[in-house]
């Protein structure tokens, strides 16, 4: 590793976790709650817990690959050294769909959130200040970025608090038309599996985040021991967030249809439990939860492009760059800056689209690169080692091919018109496939 540059080993555990909270965006919960209330007739909270179940699979599968490559590729770096470096390589390019649209799609917010409260301001202005301001907080020491995007997410699970607490102060009262204590937002006699599951399709990506995490290896204290740890934490404390928050919301509004907008209902929710005064925190706090998540993406895409351009199938002297200052992929850090401006031209379905598409890639593969280094390299064969190494990532792999099964059109599309770029990249970078895609040394502890 001498001859590569390297960054700042400087993070501990609860960094990682906050960084991952912020990546995961705690109040999109609300965002989301009308359209999967329709969907699941009522039953948001048991679609999180379905869907947290499923995505603690794929947390144990990242936990698993962290610990063999503790770096910064994600499950770019766990394919290309367990199957194929030609096949890890279209991972991390379709992978790349995932963080490189995400702070798009919070500039996108950000400017749908301010246009709203200031519509006389151009909503250009918004999104370029947005890119700026993440920008500039990237080009710092990462702890400086990890800081504050912690306190951002502290208010949000203050305001969630604050929520929690109203609701149940409404429910006592006889607000709303359900009850304080009640198992039917998790299970009535009518509850359809079917819907249950096309609703955990839809929140799986509320918990993207705790994979991003693992894009921050190189730059965390005993990787090996807190990226693991990290990931649960990240799943678990979302989880357990969200499941709280839908359940006090569902119990306020079991039927959904009495929302004047259900697709938007967050605005709408906050008013009707605290007054406009707490509707002012929570569009605070929705606010604070695009910058967060900004931050955090911002800094996740640029980790990962520094590790492809190390192993140099991206151009080592720009991708590979780091500052020696700030100890940051500087060149990366203004590049996801320029590319995040596309939101100026991009809609917000679109940029989602490529979200989606990218994060399953990501999500199947890490899976797969499980079972090649344990059960084929490795050739574990014991019953602890069959439940672990197959049983587990099989399990996972099965949520997934069910989201890949009800991703939409667009995203499909879009989706592998991109990996055709990549592929074509490739074919032309290793001659037709007659080379491979230089590899590094991994000893990394």
């Amino acid at each position: 590793m001498e001859n590569h540059p390297q960054l700042n080993r400087s993070l501990r555990l609860w960094h990682i976790v906050l960084i991952g909270l912020g990546y995961m965006a705690p109040m999109a919960v609300f965002d989301t709650f009308g359209i999967v209330a329709e969907v699941t007739d009522g039953h948001v909270p048991a679609a999180y817990v379905l869907t947290l179940v499923a995505i603690l699979f794929t947390a144990s599968s990242y936990g698993k690959m962290v610990q063999v490559y503790p770096t910064a590729g994600s499950a770019y770096t766990y394919t290309s050294r367990t199957i194929n470096s030609h096949v890890g390589f279209l991972v991390g390019w379709s992978a790349l769909l995932d963080y490189l649209f995400l702070p798009m799609i919070n500039a996108l917010l950000t400017k749908i959130y301010l246009s709203a409260a200031f519509p006389e301001v151009p909503g250009w202005i918004w999104i370029v200040g947005f890119v700026l301001f993440i920008t500039v907080v990237n080009i710092w020491n990462i702890k400086i970025g990890a800081s504050i995007n912690g306190l951002l997410v502290l208010f949000q699970f203050a305001t969630v608090v604050i929520f929690v607490f109203l609701a149940v102060k409404g429910l006592h009262q006889g607000d709303g038309t359900g009850k304080l204590l009640s198992l039917q937002p998790f299970f009535t006699e009518t509850m359809d599996a079917s819907t249950l599951l096309t609703g955990a399709s839809i929140l799986c990506f509320s918990f993207l985040g705790f994979d991003a995490v693992t894009t921050l290896t190189e730059e965390t204290i005993d990787p090996k021991r807190n990226i693991p740890r990290g990931i649960f934490l990240v799943a678990l404390i979302g989880g357990a967030l969200f499941i709280v928050a839908s359940y006090f919301t569902q119990s306020l509004f079991p039927d959904v249809s009495k929302l004047q907008n259900p697709e938007g209902a967050s605005p709408e929710i906050a008013l009707y439990i605290g007054g406009l005064l707490f509707q002012s925190v929570f569009l605070a706090a929705a606010l604070t939860s695009t910058i967060a998540s900004g931050i955090v993406s911002h800094v996740s895409a640029s980790r990962l492009l520094y590790a492809m351009g190390r192993d140099n199938v991206l151009p080592a002297r720009f991708f590979a760059y780091v500052h020696p200052k700030f100890q940051t992929p500087l060149y990366n850090v203004f590049l996801i800056g320029l590319l995040s401006l596309t939101a100026l031209w991009l809609d917000l379905l679109t940029a989602t689209s490529f979200i989606n598409f990218g994060a399953l890639v990501a999500f199947t593969f890490v899976h797969l690169s499980v079972i090649a280094h344990y059960v084929v390299k490795q050739k574990e064969r014991s019953l602890k080692a069959v439940f672990q190494y197959i049983v587990s990532p099989l399990i996972g792999m099965s949520f997934i091919l069910f989201l890949w099964y009800n991703l939409e059109p667009t995203s499909l599309y879009l989706g592998f018109a991109w990996s055709l770029i990549g592929f074509i990249y490739l074919l032309v970078f290793t001659r037709c496939f007659t080379r491979k895609p230089p590899q590094i040394d991994l000893n990394v502890e």
